[in-house]
């Protein structure tokens, strides 16, 4: 798959059915809209590509809210080439493009530097300054370009439409479960193994630590999870994600003990998928303690596991 940050999409690309949105953790309702893109193409001897945006919209025009990111860009390119996608365009946002009118928007973007011949969206869809155009304004100014356009109506389930914020919801009320059945897998952070202060090392629970940068922040708590490494192989293990109320000072990180696994990941990139919340996190009455609770938790840990699939491929 090709991934295109700057300039005109090349010539074999062009003339391709275009998926638009953010796609924030590509989840059920996402994947309609892209599907559709790619059946569409597919049909039409045509690329089929995604149009994304980075930073996400919400992040330029409120940068005071609390990190939201459900994927990171890398983590959603990964998932539409796993998808099938011929190539994506990560369009830059900032105030200056949002400034765009929803007819410069058509015209140089999707017209001029992207070349669609169609473009798929979701119902909600908007764009242009002031969210101006809508799906309707899509269709009109897209006929000018000779760009078909249309809309794929939102996606739900019993308990109403599948969303980003509803997936968000479930995971600060630890509820991974819940988020992995509209997400179609695991919330899953992926990082660089960082050094750490080796406390768990010293208790015989050595960890591997990564940042929550810009991801969502979970409930806090000791998670099962599943740990896939850069080399493709999976590794079971559990991790505590939070704040350590045991250390002094108070870091918020993640924390990963991987079961029966032993080597050096410091610089590694690993994603660490969330199975199943264990506990919250609780201030023990000394190091014994705490050595004995993370025993109980890998046990645990090991049960919640037990039989899950492990899948296959890339890191996601």
């Amino acid at each position: 798959m090709e991934r295109i940050f700057s300039g005109a999409v090349p010539g074999p690309l062009r003339g391709g059915v275009v998926a638009l949105g953010n796609f924030d953790g590509f989840h059920l309702g996402h994947q309609a809209v892209v599907g559709r893109a790619l059946a569409r193409a597919r049909a039409e001897s045509r690329p089929a590509l995604v149009a994304t945006f980075d930073p996400h919209p919400a992040a330029v025009f409120r940068p005071d809210l609390p990190p939201f990111a459900l994927t990171t860009t890398a983590q959603k390119l990964d998932l539409f080439e796993a998808f099938g996608i011929d190539a994506v365009v990560v369009i830059g946002f900032d105030r200056a493009f949002a400034a765009h009118t929803a007819e410069a928007f058509v015209g140089d973007q999707l017209a001029g530097q992207i070349g669609a011949a169609a473009v798929v969206s979701g119902a909600d869809f908007t764009f242009g300054v002031r969210r101006s155009g809508d799906t309707a304004a899509l269709v009109r100014l897209g006929a000018g370009h000779d760009i078909a356009a249309e809309a794929v109506d939102a996606v739900g389930d019993a308990d109403g439409i599948i969303s980003s914020t509803r997936i968000r919801d479930h995971l600060r009320a630890a509820d991974p479960h819940a988020a992995a059945a509209l997400l179609t897998r695991p919330f899953t952070i992926r990082g660089v193994v960082e050094h750490g202060a080796k406390l768990g090392r010293t208790l015989g629970f050595p960890t591997a630590n990564v940042a929550l940068g810009s991801y969502l922040r979970p409930a806090y708590g000791v998670y099962a999870v599943r740990v896939r490494l850069d080399d493709g192989s999976v590794v079971d293990g559990v991790a505590n994600l939070g704040i350590r109320p045991m250390i002094e000072p108070p870091l918020e990180l993640l924390e990963v003990n991987l079961f029966d696994w032993s080597g050096v990941l410091y610089g590694r990139e690993i994603a660490v998928e969330l199975h199943a919340f264990l506990r919250s996190e609780w201030k023990l009455d000394g190091l014994d303690a705490l050595t004995r609770q993370i025993a109980a938790d890998c046990v645990a840990a090991r049960a919640a596991l037990a039989g899950q699939p492990r899948g296959s491929g890339p890191a996601l």
